[in-house]
């Protein structure tokens, strides 16, 4: 039997205890950082299977699955443990037990399937040549990222990966696909918070004022040019802004109009001179009307670089394995993710799971109080993410 049939074997005969993995963690969701029991239940399921961890960043952990000569190679896998602060409005037995916290984002599954992976692989460990380290990080969803904090504490050293992958569900995927996309993938996101303060007063007398509304709305408008007239029509470049708040009344200007807003783009030198830019307009537009303002531009995550040469490995890997029409191109996606760190650091591959069925009307999207995932994509899951890993330590 060779490594794809096998893995296959052992994929179906655990998926449905992945199932039920993923079902437990749905159920006890937990928020960024606070995700104490998540931890320990996955310390727990890695050591029915033999494999002990460390405590990292807290409420992360970190594993080793060693075959053997060991020090030949090590990859990483990743996967995420948090939820989001969503009311959960799907009517399953596995709904979330904690109110107003929901796994609206299939964290759930990336970390059963990490999970599944590791039994899979930990059963073939004689089979393989290196080392296969575990990530399951903390914090995806909220600054600095737990990627971002794993890092720091060493999680790419000790033993260092040659590379990292990651995977993450994809609802307008059907289940048993798979997508990838080589080269730039995500963007980077930045949140942007202005305050415009101008001189407030009754609003029939303008000329006694100096308006932070009518600045703002100047400003809103005149910042587009920093996407339209400065970036490069070659760098996927967003600016949007999403509040804007200003106490005043019907008759009643305010003193000030806060804003907020993000940034979004797929080129570091480019993001930061985007920064400048935008701050050096809106100082001197406000100026120019007789206000001022205050601007912060918090740096969020980088954009995600999936390696071409490592994810062209892993494409031909699930295409060996799913089948090539199983397989797609994905395209740009102005989302960002966390796993984006670890691919500024390692050569990094992240892929996107199928979770659609529309049949059975599992189509809502993540970040949504009805979101869901056909459980069948769990069995392709486990079953690839482990023979993708073999594949590159063999390359």
């Amino acid at each position: 039997m060779n490594t794809a049939d096998k893995i296959k074997e052992l994929a179906k005969a655990y998926a449905p205890d992945t199932v039920q993995v993923r079902r437990h963690i749905h159920a006890n969701p937990e928020l960024s950082f606070e995700e104490y029991n998540t931890a320990a239940y996955v310390k727990q399921t890695l050591e029915s299977s033999g494999i002990t961890s460390e405590t990292m960043a807290e409420t992360g952990l970190v594993a080793v699955i060693k075959g053997r000569n060991p020090e030949k190679k090590t990859i990483a896998l990743r996967a995420d443990l948090d939820a989001l602060p969503i009311v959960e409005a799907n009517e399953v037995d596995y709904r979330s037990k904690t109110e107003g916290v929901m796994h609206a984002c299939g964290h759930d599954v990336h970390t059963a399937s990490l999970l599944g992976a590791a039994r899979i692989l930990q059963e073939l460990r004689d089979t393989f040549e290196g080392t296969i380290k575990l990530v399951f990080q903390p914090g995806e969803e909220k600054f600095p990222g737990g990627a971002s904090i794993m890092i720091k504490e060493g999680v790419l050293q000790n033993p260092a990966p040659e590379s990292i992958i990651g995977q993450h569900v994809f609802p307008l995927l059907p289940a048993g696909k798979v997508g990838f996309r080589s080269g730039m993938y995500m963007a980077s996101a930045d949140e942007i918070y202005i305050t415009v303060k101008g001189k407030g007063g009754h609003a029939a007398m303008p000329e006694m004022n100096i308006d932070p509304v009518l600045i703002s709305a100047h400003l809103i408008v005149a910042l587009q040019q920093i996407v339209s007239r400065h970036a490069s029509p070659k760098i996927p470049t967003v600016l949007s802004f999403g509040k804007i708040e200003a106490k005043g009344a019907t008759n009643v200007i305010p003193n000030e109009v806060k804003i907020e807003g993000t940034f979004r783009t797929m080129n570091e030198v480019w993001r930061k001179d985007a920064h400048q830019k935008i701050k050096k307009l809106a100082e001197g537009l406000c100026e120019s009307m007789g206000g001022s303002c205050e601007i912060d531009i918090k740096n969020g995550y980088p954009f995600l670089q999936n390696d071409p040469e490592l994810t062209g490995r892993a494409r031909a890997a699930a295409e060996l394995y799913l089948g090539e029409e199983n397989v797609v191109d994905l395209d740009l996606w102005m989302g960002a993710e966390d796993f984006a760190y670890y691919s500024q650091e390692v050569p990094a591959c992240f892929y996107r799971l199928g979770t659609r069925n529309e049949a059975r009307g599992i189509i809502s999207g993540v970040h949504t109080p009805t979101f869901d995932i056909d459980e069948a994509a769990l069995e392709t899951s486990i079953g690839l993410m482990a023979f993708v890993a073999l594949q590159e330590l063999n390359a």
